[in-house]
């Protein structure tokens, strides 16, 4: 989402911290480019302005003028006020109600409210271990309420039955009564949208509100809509009084100025944030580390979070024991491809890796395809099973088989037998050196004095410079 504005910023600090001492004139300068950047990224000009006066009254200081790494200081303190911008700190869903808890979901047409509803409702059963009930008050749009329903059978979330002819606060008060015979905690409301905010709308949603009585009313908004969002935020805190909001479309290309404006403007937490089109692909917002990810500091926390979630312990522990062994086959490199994409894909996780900024350039000038993972385990399923367990077998018309089965190139299959070469040649390392070996060793005697092994879909070469 903040591709755009890493990068400019990214080339701002890059001047900044090459020089050894800062003058004001500097700082100055250095603060129009960022305030430039954050124009461009479609942060509201308010925003900005407050923005930049807030970063200069710190930067200007004497102890960042007189510092041994000023640029860095400057680095951070921008880091600081960006978190002090989105919010400071992460605020989780309000849970601490009489049940049934009402959670009212409202928004533009197209913004991704009934996606999103599913989505909390899934991560509401699962986390929270919550009964939750899901309810379309959406009599507008065209099968609006069986979309709802369908999803709801795909997370098995029940959905309140629909009954024709009814209004949306009709539709209320009966998912309130249903909510509480039925003795479910939470029941989420899912309103219509339309393509402006308009005073039928609006009024129609107060109602509902007024009879629902939410414990949260959540904005959903597509980070992609710019500066139209921050009005959009704005018109619906004035009548409803909203009490978080959930980004949409975070993945795509937008250029991520409506998170910094519309929780400066408003001053409603930023509480989730869609990350992508799956059910289970909705991440509490956290200020710092989305700080940290604009200014291509990374983001480690998340990657272990999303680690912990997505690695199985015992098939990692099998996996370890094949290693020590030295049985590292393409069933196993098809297991870590699979975690990979189950984690986001490569360039999910490069996104969460400190300084990966220019490494993510390289990829692209390289014309590394984001679907290549998809294109490998195709790859992998297209050997028999034989191969996989001893890939030494695959000669040339076995691979013309492989690809014309999965539909790639021998090119491609080659380049994944180099790959699975290499690491098994790692991994036999990792078996011959054992644990203490490792600890005398470390990294350096596995990458073989600095060169790292070509991973699956990652281009091999040196290592970083610390």
């Amino acid at each position: 989402m903040f591709d755009s504005l890493t990068d400019r910023l990214g080339s701002v600090f890059d001047k900044l911290t090459r020089r050894g001492a800062l003058s004001e004139g500097d700082v100055d300068a250095a603060l129009r480019e960022v305030r430039q950047a954050l124009l461009e990224a479609d942060v509201a000009l308010p925003v900005a302005r407050d923005f930049i006066a807030q970063v200069r009254e710190r930067a200007v200081g004497e102890e960042v003028v007189k510092s041994v790494t000023p640029g860095q200081m400057v680095v951070k303190i921008v880091n600081d006020a960006l978190v002090e911008t989105l919010g400071s700190e992460a605020v989780e869903i309000n849970l601490n109600a009489v049940p049934p808890a009402p959670i009212m979901m409202v928004g533009l047409q197209g913004s991704g409210k009934t996606t999103s509803t599913a989505k909390l409702a899934k991560r509401l059963v699962e986390r929270d271990k919550k009964k939750v009930m899901m309810a379309s008050l959406d009599t507008r749009r065209p099968a609006a309420m069986e979309q709802l329903k369908i999803l709801g059978e795909q997370i098995d979330v029940p959905t309140l039955p629909i009954v024709e002819g009814q209004n949306p606060v009709d539709i209320a008060k009966r998912a309130m009564q249903s909510a509480r015979l039925q003795g479910f905690d939470i029941i989420l409301l899912d309103t219509a949208g339309r393509m402006h905010v308009d005073e039928a709308l609006m009024a129609e949603v107060q109602a509902v509100h007024g009879v629902a009585q939410p414990v949260e009313t959540l904005l959903v908004a597509d980070s992609l809509t710019g500066q139209d969002a921050v009005n959009v935020a704005e018109q619906f805190n004035k009548r409803l009084g909203l009490t978080g909001i959930v980004l949409t479309r975070v993945d795509g290309d937008g250029r991520g100025g409506a998170a910094l404006s519309m929780r400066a403007v408003t001053g409603c937490p930023i509480k989730l944030l869609g990350v992508g089109e799956k059910l289970d692909e909705l991440e509490t917002f956290h200020p710092d580390r989305i700080a940290s990810r604009i200014l291509g500091m990374g983001d480690v926390v998340s990657l272990v979070e999303k680690a912990t979630e997505n690695i199985d312990e015992a098939e990692a522990e099998k996996l370890a024991k094949k290693v020590q062994k030295g049985q590292f086959d393409m069933n196993d490199l098809l297991d870590q491809l699979r975690q990979i994409s189950k984690m986001g894909g490569l360039d999910g996780l490069m996104a969460m890796l400190p300084g990966v900024g220019k490494m993510k350039k390289q990829m692209a000038e390289a014309n590394i395809d984001p679907k290549l993972i998809k294109r490998q385990e195709a790859i992998i399923l297209s050997m028999t099973t034989q191969e996989r367990t001893t890939p030494k077998l695959i000669h040339a018309s076995r691979k013309k088989r492989i690809a014309a089965g999965s539909g790639t190139s021998v090119q491609e299959v080659n380049k994944l037998l180099k790959q699975f070469k290499q690491m098994s040649g790692m991994m036999k390392k990792v078996s011959k050196m054992g644990k203490k070996g490792m600890m005398r060793g470390g990294l350096s005697n596995l990458m073989g004095g600095g060169q790292m092994p070509q991973m699956p879909g990652m281009p091999g070469g040196q290592l970083p410079p610390r």
